[in-house]
């Protein structure tokens, strides 16, 4: 499994995705400009605009990571000179996991210093009223890496079944969207206002799907960074097992779908 995983990240290098990311951070050096335009919140707007570029950085490269990690190996014939190796399928879908994730984690770490100079290029211009909580925002990229790394075990479940990129990548993009909702969706279902407006059928299925698609909104700290609002120690950890529990049920999942898959 070690030398799955280092063959991915050096795959992932060697395709110069690194780099793309790196030119995708130059956008981080006009955040305080257009943070300046905020007259009142210009630290805050500066932490939300890193994390949010922050998140779709790591949105595209969950997608497209877990999406093509399996399914280029198998289209470029890679697999068969892996899996002809004494390594099982499962050593190579968790080794292919561990070394995305490692990948994400480290990207993660890069985009977190770049955010932590533009946050404080804009504290020292024009400092906030309330103090930067580093803590917080460190907590929140952990937690967006979390997510990030939960989606790409999602990505590889959908390669498992599928002969090109377009299933994973556009069903991984789905439950990134209805993920982002679900909480919303069931707090209403359970509200007087959301019994009287739906009918039965539609609550059961909105249950069904809150409980089936990953809940990515407990993932989102954004809020807890950006106004220095101390997160629940109960919440974090609840998260934390939760991101344990269904990323090992989604990998699981995977690795006895690659088995099962007859790669010709």
């Amino acid at each position: 499994m070690i030398q799955v995983i280092r063959i991915t990240l050096k795959g992932i290098f060697r395709d110069k995705v690194f780099q793309g990311i790196m030119m995708l951070a130059v956008l981080f050096a006009f955040i305080p400009l257009a943070a300046s335009l905020s007259m009142r919140q210009v630290v805050e707007l500066s932490i939300t605009l890193s994390l949010s570029l922050v998140s779709f950085i790591m949105l595209v490269l969950a997608v497209f990571l877990g999406a093509t990690s399996v399914w280029k190996d198998i289209d470029r014939r890679n697999a068969y000179s892996v899996l002809s190796l004494p390594v099982s399928r499962m050593s190579y879908m968790v080794g292919r996991f561990y070394g995305i994730a490692l990948f994400m984690l480290f990207v993660s770490l890069v985009l977190g210093l770049v955010t932590a100079i533009v946050v404080g290029m804009s504290a020292g211009m024009y400092p906030p009223a309330r103090p930067v909580v580093w803590s917080y925002i460190a907590l929140a990229l952990l937690f967006n890496a979390l997510r990030s790394i939960l989606l790409v075990a999602v990505a590889m479940l959908f390669s498992t079944v599928s002969t090109s990129f377009f299933l994973p990548v556009f069903g991984t993009t789905t439950v990134f969207i209805i993920g982002g909702v679900t909480q919303q969706v069931y707090d209403f279902i359970h509200t007087q206002a959301g019994a009287e407006s739906l009918v039965p059928f539609a609550r059961h299925l909105a249950s069904i799907i809150y409980y089936v698609v990953p809940n990515l909104s407990s993932f989102d700290l954004k809020v807890n960074a950006i106004y220095a609002i101390n997160p629940t120690l109960n919440g974090i950890l609840l998260t934390l097992l939760y991101f344990a529990v269904y990323t090992t049920i989604v990998l699981s999942a995977g690795v006895l779908l690659f088995e099962r898959r007859e790669i010709k």
